[in-house]
């Protein structure tokens, strides 16, 4: 089974968000470079423990309140043209899966939960770190993981993903992101990432892994496994 897009109006039907989404991060990345504001959207673990003790503690402010945001808006800037590149060409790939087997509201849905749950978690992990994160992997991370779950869940169709010539095999599309997911898990543990934030790429994966398996409906292109 192969999917088609009819033409440039069909591929911005189907994936016009999606492109909507890779051009606005990459205008806020032009946007960063004529400019010293973006550090002040990157996420600090530091400051967001700190704002989160004075919520609790019934005396957050305002700025309190933009650290929080900060916890989306991270994933929308990049570090250099390289980070960018390399991201927003993973985002177009799982996210035209992602897009293409629920709709563009799920998969944008997904992005963002898994933009939140992955700075959550480089939070919870580099609590006493102030060194600041930003980055889209974590949000794209989380796409790889409802790919994976519904492809482990359901036969899905051979996807056609432009500007790929053939078709890939949804399996080999799985294996790559549990590849990831796995040398992610494991730099987490070893330490021997450097300067990637491994723990946001798995909360990210995490979060739409389990987005997939709990909330998301069956694709309608999909069928039920034959036992």
């Amino acid at each position: 089974m192969r999917w088609a897009c009819d033409g440039f109006g069909g591929l911005m039907r189907v994936q016009g968000v999606l492109l909507g989404l890779i051009l606005g991060i990459s205008l806020v990345f032009i946007a960063q470079l004529f400019g010293d504001w973006d550090e002040a959207w990157e996420v600090n673990p530091g400051a967001v423990v700190e704002s989160w003790h004075r919520l609790r503690e019934g005396s957050a402010g305002s700025g309190d309140a933009h650290h929080f945001l900060t916890l989306l808006s991270c994933a929308f800037l990049h570090g250099d043209v390289f980070h960018l590149t390399g991201n927003m060409a993973y985002l177009w790939g799982f996210g035209a899966l992602v897009s293409e087997l629920l709709g563009w509201r799920w998969m944008l849905g997904v992005f963002l939960l898994s933009a939140l749950g992955a700075s959550v978690s480089h939070v919870i992990i580099e609590r006493d770190s102030w060194i600041p994160m930003l980055g889209a992997s974590g949000a794209i991370s989380g796409l790889m993981g409802a790919y994976l779950d519904m492809a482990l869940r359901w036969d899905l169709p051979d996807p056609h993903i432009w500007p790929l010539a053939e078709p890939v095999a949804p399996w080999k599309l799985a294996a790559l992101a549990a590849v990831f997911f796995a040398m992610d898990y494991h730099s987490m543990f070893t330490r021997t990432a450097g300067n990637i934030a491994v723990g946001a790429h798995v909360g990210g994966f995490t979060v739409g892994l389990v987005l997939a398996a709990l909330v998301v409906p069956m694709p309608r292109v999909a069928r039920h496994r034959r036992t």
